[in-house]
Order: structure tokens, then C-alpha cells, then sequence
């Protein structure tokens, strides 16, 4: 196939920005950007459960909570937090986190995930899972590695990498996400909302595996420029 809609290629992944450290209020916090995906991560915690039903002796609670800026979509609607979309986005995210963070080390507390997502242009999910992996970095929250999400898809018999919303959209176009641990590649996720040929699904998770190393790069940076940042202002 030649290039894509956007002028990508096949194996290319949309231009990334991301940086830790954005909100004051929080314990930490991510701004993350995949191509006109843009999303705001806040985590606060650990600390008391607001509901003692949710406290659980041996470790820590996840919460997650996802929104959309009602201007983010074509739509243009406020969505209530009983909308099935975020909820769906938030299951996945907790599934996602919870055997990495390590939460028995903080038992009876809660440790709270909240995304919000400003633009839509494909690919919430992974942009969610990689902002939530930089806030809770920034946290201080002990994780067994970083988690890092990439889409994949599949068009004239070529994988294609980080699909955007014209490319999601499309019946004719698989959409499969995947997460993964980058230290030992080991798959934290796996989602796919449409039907794909079990012969081309290796050839599909190994072009995603390779976007998530991609991804792990740039979340890397950004947590070593707010570590530079601040040793900078401990030496002042």
C-alpha cells in the first residue's frame, strides 16, 4: 500500500508529545498527545477510601474515572458517568493497571486514575493507558514497569500501526489495541472491538509491540526531563 490519509506509512506512528508534572493539585499528573489525540491524566493517592466497602485489606484500590470534553467529538454532547463508552474506557484501564502497580505495598487505600479526554482523532484508549502510565510515574506510585499501548490494524494485506479516527472508522479496517510491559514484553492488554483472521493476528501484535517500544521511548523522556527539572531545582 502506498501512504495513508494523513501521509504516514504503513509502520509509522503519529507525532507524540508528552510531558509529566502539569497539574499542581494532584500527586501526579500527564498531558499526552498522539497525533490530534490529546489527553489529561491526574492521580491522586494513595490515600483513605472514600467508601469503606471499597477498602480491601491486602492492597489498594484502583479507581478510574474517564471523561470527554463534550467538544472533543463531532457529537458535541455531555456524556453522564454512567455512559457505557467511559465506562468501558475506565474497565479497561483498571484491568490494564492493576497486576502492574504494585498495591499491596499501600493495603486499605485508594489510588485514583482520572482521564480527560480533550480531542478525539483515534486511539483513546492507548493515549489513556500511556498518560495514566505518566501521571502515576510522576506519583511516585511503584509500578513493575512502565505500561505502554499502541493500536494496530490491518489494510490490503499491509499491518498498519497507530490508527487514527478516519482509519478506526472504517468497517473495513481491524482494530486491535494492545499494552504491554516494555522490560520483559510481556502483553498487559489485549482489546479488539471487530473480527480478524487468526492467521494475521501474530503479524498485527508484533507491529503494535513495536509501536509500544516506540511509545516507551518518549514516555522515558518525558520522566527524565521532569527528573533533570527537578534536580535542577534541588541544586539551586
Amino acid at each position: 500500500m502506498g501512504l495513508r490519509t494523513d501521509g504516514r506509512r504503513a509502520d509509522e506512528l503519529r507525532k507524540i508529545a508528552c510531558r509529566a508534572s502539569v497539574l499542581r493539585s494532584s500527586d501526579g499528573s500527564a498531558y499526552y498527545e498522539q497525533g490530534n489525540t490529546k489527553v489529561l491524566a491526574a492521580v491522586y493517592g494513595p490515600r483513605e477510601c472514600r467508601h469503606k466497602s471499597q477498602a480491601i485489606f491486602d492492597r489498594a484500590f484502583i479507581n478510574v474515572e474517564f471523561n470527554i470534553a463534550p467538544f472533543s467529538t463531532n457529537e458535541r454532547r455531555k456524556r453522564s458517568k454512567s455512559d457505557k463508552r467511559l465506562l468501558e474506557v475506565s474497565s479497561f484501564i483498571k484491568q490494564t493497571f492493576e497486576p502492574v502497580v504494585m498495591t499491596t505495598l499501600y493495603p486499605r487505600s485508594q489510588i485514583d486514575i482520572y482521564l480527560h479526554l480533550f480531542q478525539h482523532d483515534g486511539g483513546t484508549l492507548e493515549a489513556c493507558i500511556n498518560a495514566a502510565t505518566l501521571a502515576l510515574i510522576d506519583a511516585g506510585i511503584p509500578m513493575l514497569d512502565y505500561v505502554c499501548a499502541c493500536t494496530a490494524g490491518y489494510v490490503e494485506n499491509t499491518p498498519i500501526l497507530d490508527l487514527n479516527h478516519v482509519e478506526e472508522a472504517s468497517p473495513e479496517t481491524p482494530d486491535l489495541t494492545v499494552a504491554i510491559l516494555p522490560r520483559t514484553k510481556k502483553i498487559a492488554l489485549l482489546q479488539m472491538e471487530s473480527k480478524l483472521h487468526a492467521d494475521r493476528m501474530d503479524e498485527i501484535i508484533t507491529a503494535a509491540m513495536h509501536g509500544c517500544l516506540a511509545i516507551h521511548a518518549k514516555l522515558d523522556e518525558a520522566v527524565m526531563q521532569v527528573t533533570k527539572t527537578l534536580s535542577e531545582k534541588l541544586d539551586q
